[in-house]
């Protein structure tokens, strides 16, 4: 393995002095921006070419996380309260059905065709959904600033680099191979999905299975088999060696958001001309991109999370851009602003038309919850 060290090639002082260096040469007219700038204290210098410091991105992802942490404490409970016989004061949370990504291809794949939306577990269209238009609009910025898998796997690195010192990178003939994975998971469940007739996705989204699925998938972690522990345990201890492991190389749900990135028209784009080579943004990047020598980044594997712009020492170097926008508009307070109105307003608008809320009542869960270890809800 690579050693990721977690600091900059290059310490501050030396980028600063090559800024300096590049100021007095007057070699090249597009570089008097630099000289510009020889007025910013070095404090200030000093904080924006800081790496890996919190910032606006990282509060938007903690408030996404606290909130699906509260999702599933709702959830529980409801189904607590379900499983005895006494009231049940709390409604059955649509949030969970994020979790159920699956689901929601199949949805999809029914909606596009007959223009029936799923009732047993609308929530997950709506989410999936999102994720796609955001993911297309602004690169794979559902991954980078809200999915709350992401996030954890961002803040397992982070701790492990941290406590270690450094992080670790796999050499490139094991990488490649590996970031594969996703894809091919990825195809699996398309395929699957989409070699399904529409009597058969009709047959599954009213299978006992599925009305209960987000149930499943609580049990999955409240009555965890050895088996599941021992994976979980591995991929805790890969993800604090290795920069986003479940996400670099394993998640399915980010492959497809990749894939709708690659026809985004935004990108990060770098001007060469004013670029000063102190490869901050490359060192930063949580998924190892070589930002500094390129002109714009179109990789799948770029999460929109912007570290690499903020990070930068020169004024209108590195940007995030979109096409027919001319200068760019983005910043990282309206990246996060857009992100946060749009999942709201889609939230707002899906309960509005009745797109939200499953349509099993309280009374046929609680019927269902009896039986739930019956061989009619294992996976069809």
């Amino acid at each position: 393995m690579y050693q990721d060290k977690g600091q900059c090639s290059e310490p501050i002082s030396e980028v600063k002095s090559l800024i300096t260096e590049i100021q007095g040469s007057g070699e090249c007219e597009s570089r008097t921006k630099v000289k510009k700038q020889s007025s910013r204290s070095t404090k200030k210098l000093a904080d924006k070419t800081r790496p890996y410091s919190w910032g606006l991105r990282n509060y938007v992802q903690l408030g996404v996380f606290l909130v699906t942490i509260a999702i599933g404490i709702h959830f529980f409970i409801y189904v607590h309260q379900a499983a005895g016989e006494g009231a049940i004061t709390v409604s059955r949370p649509a949030g969970v059905e994020g979790f159920l990504p699956i689901g929601a291809l199949m949805g999809w794949k029914l909606f596009l065709l007959t223009g029936i939306w799923d009732p047993i577990h609308p929530a997950a269209m709506v989410i999936l959904g999102f994720a796609a238009v955001i993911s297309f609009a602004l690169r794979k910025s559902f991954c980078g600033w809200f999915c709350p898998v992401g996030t954890l796997s961002e803040w397992l690195w982070k701790l492990g680099r941290k406590i270690l010192g450094k992080n670790y990178r796999l050499p490139l003939w094991l990488d490649y191979p590996l970031r594969s994975l996703k894809y091919l998971l990825l195809a699996f469940f398309v395929w699957t999905i989409f070699s399904m007739s529409r009597l058969a996705i009709l047959a599954f989204l009213s299978s006992p299975y599925y009305k209960m699925s987000d149930v499943k998938m609580l049990f999955f972690f409240t009555q965890m088999s050895g088996t599941t522990g021992v994976v979980l345990v591995i991929l805790v201890l890969a993800s604090l060696i290795i920069r986003n492991f479940w996400c670099r190389y394993l998640c399915p749900y980010g492959a497809l958001m990749g894939l709708f990135s690659l026809l985004s028209p935004t990108r990060v784009q770098r001007n060469p001309e004013t670029c000063i080579d102190c490869k901050l943004c490359s060192e930063v990047c949580p998924y190892h991109l070589t930002v500094d020598r390129k002109l714009r980044i179109v990789s799948p594997e770029c999460n929109g999370c912007m570290d690499c712009t903020l990070v930068c020492p020169v004024r209108d170097t590195l940007e995030l851009k979109t096409i027919g926008m001319g200068k760019s508009i983005w910043s990282a307070a309206r990246l996060g602003l857009v992100i946060i109105v749009l999942y709201i307003g889609l939230v707002y608008s899906a309960t509005i038309v009745g797109h939200w809320k499953s349509s099993v009542s309280t009374d046929e869960f609680r019927l269902r919850l009896q039986e739930i270890h019956l061989s009619k809800y294992t996976h069809p």
